[in-house]
């Protein structure tokens, strides 16, 4: 028989899931820079926005 700490059972949602759940219940946007799925104007007010609230990056890596 197996026993687990109430809360630690079950499956483990996936990065995107976390990501998806964060911005519909806590208004949290998780994105990286270089996600594919966004135009270069997106990624780049991403970097933009990025670098306005935390500063640039140590190692700046440039796709495209």
């Amino acid at each position: 028989m197996r026993y687990s700490p109430r809360g630690f059972g079950g499956t483990r949602r996936s990065p995107e899931q976390v990501k998806r759940e964060g911005w519909r219940e806590q208004g949290v946007l998780a994105v990286a820079v270089n996600d594919e799925r966004l135009t270069w104007p997106e990624r780049e007010l991403v970097r933009q926005i990025g670098e306005k609230l935390y500063g640039k990056r140590t190692t700046e890596v440039r796709h495209g």
